[in-house]
């Protein structure tokens, strides 16, 4: 099964596809480094809807181009103020169902990997990254917060201490750091990223699904409670930044921008 999405001619920012059992998400937005505006917000969700619909054993993100996801897109029309809080909860709720999926999601991160890009991939149940990896989050510099449950999956993964450094000074992170304080599984040659992502994901899909399922399921039940209440905190937080509106892109502003051009 392969689907995609777009409208109004322009190409999909998200691609889906289910082939063997295992469903591969690429973020499609190549030509800004899979720069995250409120069109790719909604297809992601859609994306994963529709692994989950055809009961894949296993799913791989991963991103066109030259980059995993190099964070919110700034530099397109910022969203309406009134409908930021909506945006927010739209971005919010990745969180739900990437974790909610029923398969396990495989990060396969490459290039840069910034604000956004770094906690989707936190959302995922495994990550594997390139060596060219670089992973950053420069929210509190931009005057932005951090969103997707960062401010609770971070911790868990590298430490308090460790993780208030990551998102105080915005530092990049390379691959092989990233894998030393458990950001991430493992580290592979760029070249051999996807095909160490689709293996995995085909191992995971040959397992009984139902028991893979079940163990994660209560696996991220141990920390399903302080993520809901780390994802109302981000909310507000998100609200009260100093540019928050430059969180989400409008896509149809951005679409107007584009033909005036």
């Amino acid at each position: 099964m392969s689907e995609t999405r777009s409208g109004g001619g322009r190409p999909p920012s998200v691609e889906c596809e289910v082939e063997g059992g295992v469903g591969v998400i690429r973020l499609n937005r190549p030509e800004c480094l899979n720069a995250v505006d409120g069109a790719l917000v909604e297809e992601l969700g859609e994306a994963f809807d529709r692994v989950a619909r055809a009961h894949a054993g296993a799913v791989v993100l991963a991103g066109r181009g030259r980059a995993f996801c190099a964070g919110h897109d700034l530099k397109e029309p910022a969203a309406d103020p009134a409908e930021l809080p909506a945006r927010l909860e739209r971005t919010q709720d990745l969180t739900r169902r990437i974790r909610a999926c029923p398969a396990p999601v495989i990060a396969a991160v490459h290039g840069h990997a910034v604000g956004i890009g770094v906690e989707l991939a936190l959302c995922c149940d495994l990550v594997i990254a390139a060596e060219d990896a670089r992973f950053r989050f420069p929210e509190a510099g931009l005057g932005l917060s951090i969103t997707n449950a960062a401010s609770r999956l971070l911790p868990l993964l590298v430490g308090p201490l460790k993780a208030k450094e990551l998102v105080l000074l915005g530092e990049p992170v390379d691959a092989a750091e990233a894998h030393r304080i458990g950001l991430v599984n493992t580290v592979v040659p760029a070249g051999a990223l996807m095909d160490a992502a689709l293996e995995r994901a085909a191992r995971l899909a040959g397992q009984p699904r139902a028991a893979t399922a079940l163990a994660k399921e209560a696996l991220t039940a141990g920390t399903e409670q302080g993520v809901e209440a780390a994802l109302e905190l981000e909310v507000r937080h998100a609200l009260r930044t100093e540019r928050p509106a430059a969180l989400f892109a409008d896509p149809v502003g951005a679409s107007r921008a584009r033909d005036a051009r």
